[in-house]
């Protein structure tokens, strides 16, 4: 697995890729022709302070680094935080984000 780093690949994203609603995500995904899924995560300053949005990037990032063997590979995926995850953040448990992430996974079409 790879990050996303540059805007344009975002800006793309957003434009072309498909996109799903949870609670507390946003996830935009889009083919990407390579052998291996890119991921970006976007969590605005209006979420939180620097300690709210790095968490939430750390979970984030760990939500996906146990589902990249069950996803198909192949995609751009862009996860992007709500606020309700922001205003959530010191009680917000990995658990209850993947069953958020897990419904708009199952919902894009890319579970294995």
């Amino acid at each position: 697995m790879q990050n996303l780093k540059k805007n344009e690949e975002f800006q793309k994203i957003y434009k072309i890729g498909k996109k799903a609603f949870g609670y507390y995500a946003l996830v935009y995904i889009m083919k990407n022709n390579l052998e291996y899924n890119r991921c970006g995560y976007v969590v605005s300053k209006k979420t939180g302070n620097a300690v709210c949005r790095n968490r939430l990037k750390r979970l984030f990032r760990e939500y996906y680094r146990g589902k990249d063997s069950l996803t198909k590979q192949g995609y751009d995926i862009v996860f992007i935080a709500k606020r309700n995850a922001g205003n959530e953040f010191k009680t917000l448990k990995l658990e209850k984000l993947s069953k958020d992430l897990d419904k708009i996974f199952k919902r894009l079409g890319i579970c294995r």
